[in-house]
């Protein structure tokens, strides 16, 4: 069976790519035992300070949709709207055959 993935990035306004990348961080914490999550990574762009990239893997896209349910999860996101520079980019969906790390 195939995994669902994400990959995007978030671009904050200037000067809030670490406020960003701390707001994701927390995320990650919550999301990381909700069911069917794998993996779900957070990365700075090492050529732009305010960007911030998210890796995910799931179960199913399900699985990925029930976590914006978890507890805190939309507190969070409530804190990252304000700055991000504009609406986030839509990410690349996955689907993830396999590899290092993947059950």
């Amino acid at each position: 069976m195939y995994k669902y993935g994400l990959h995007g990035k978030l671009k904050a306004t200037e000067g809030n790519g670490d406020k960003l990348a701390a707001i994701l961080l927390e995320a990650s914490k919550l999301v990381s035992t909700a069911k069917g999550c794998n993996l779900y990574i957070i990365s700075k762009d090492k050529n732009d300070k305010d960007s911030v990239w998210v890796t995910e893997a799931w179960d199913s896209k399900e699985d990925h949709d029930n976590s914006l349910r978890v507890e805190g999860v939309r507190e969070l996101i409530s804190q990252a709207m304000p700055i991000l520079n504009g609406q986030p980019e839509k990410g690349q969906e996955l689907v993830i055959l396999g590899g290092a790390g993947i059950n």
